[in-house]
């Protein structure tokens, strides 16, 4: 089957993808660490406060690239495959599911790093092979997917908040200036889009901070395990209020990363569909 002029092949999305995973984590991972302390169960300062900002950048950038050439590698295929047989009032469930589709593929790829990078974060490790073993020795491999189920659960509904509205944005601002959308008008709808979606979710992100720092040592039992436990102890234990832990630097670091991700994306993806960078004969 053809492709429809506009949609990136295979290798167009991982490069795409891949270059801006890169460049938010980044950019970025001080407000990430921020975030991550202030939601861990020890506290703020205890889980080291603003020292050592870029502990667990290591591991954010092995598993940024391809986390993010995964995501959007799924995502344009199936919303490309989708469209085309979707009448367009039903176009916003078709960005749902693909970007629901992309972030389960991800996940596979995201998910250890993330398992990684928190606990780096929140200091339970002093290096990133330290951090490794550690998670090995007391859980083996499956200690590297913990927090999988919860980090999936919280980012469907993030990103089937984030890219309706993203592509609704884009899509509005095409037909009211009459011509393609810029790069950094792409960006800014991105924006507007992860940091709406980001204040929504942050509940849920909180439980996979949670679950994901959660460890167990010999004979232990896990301290959270389970997305609706974990929920309901947060809320009984601590309030409601801290189930919004984190929500300023989460909205910002979102909002923000939501201009250079899709962002850079877009703009990467133009620049290798113009050359025909990649393409196929």
């Amino acid at each position: 089957m053809p492709r429809e002029a506009g949609t990136p092949n295979t290798s167009q999305c991982l490069a795409a993808g891949g270059f801006a995973g890169m460049a938010v984590d980044v950019a970025l991972f001080p407000l990430d660490t921020i975030k991550t302390r202030l939601q861990a169960k020890a506290g703020f300062i205890a889980s080291g406060g603003f020292r050592g900002i870029y502990s667990g950048l290591s591991s954010a950038v092995i598993g940024s690239s391809p986390g993010a050439a995964m995501f959007f590698l799924t995502y344009e295929q199936v919303k490309a495959g989708c469209e085309r047989s979707v009448p367009k009032k039903y176009q916003p469930f078709v960005h749902m599911f693909a970007a629901s589709a992309g972030e389960i593929a991800a996940c596979l790829v995201r998910v250890p790093t993330e398992v990684i990078k928190q606990r780096l974060q929140a200091k339970h490790h002093a290096s990133l092979a330290g951090a490794i073993r550690g998670t090995y020795a007391t859980e083996g491999l499956l200690g590297f997917y913990r927090g999988y189920l919860t980090q999936v659960v919280r980012e469907i509904p993030f990103t089937c908040i984030q890219f309706p509205i993203y592509e609704y944005l884009k899509q509005s601002h095409t037909l009211r200036k009459g011509r393609p959308i810029k790069s950094w008008e792409a960006a800014v709808c991105g924006s507007l889009a992860g940091g709406t979606a980001a204040a929504l979710t942050t509940p849920l992100d909180v439980v996979k901070t949670r679950v994901m720092l959660s460890t167990k040592g010999m004979g232990a039992h896990l301290e959270y395990s389970g997305i609706v436990p974990t929920l309901t102890r947060i809320a009984r234990e601590e309030g409601m209020r801290a189930l919004f832990s984190g929500i300023i630097p989460r909205t910002i670091w979102i909002s923000v990363g939501g201009f250079v991700f899709l962002g850079s994306y877009e703009k990467v993806k133009a620049m290798l569909l113009e050359a025909g960078v990649f393409a196929h004969k």
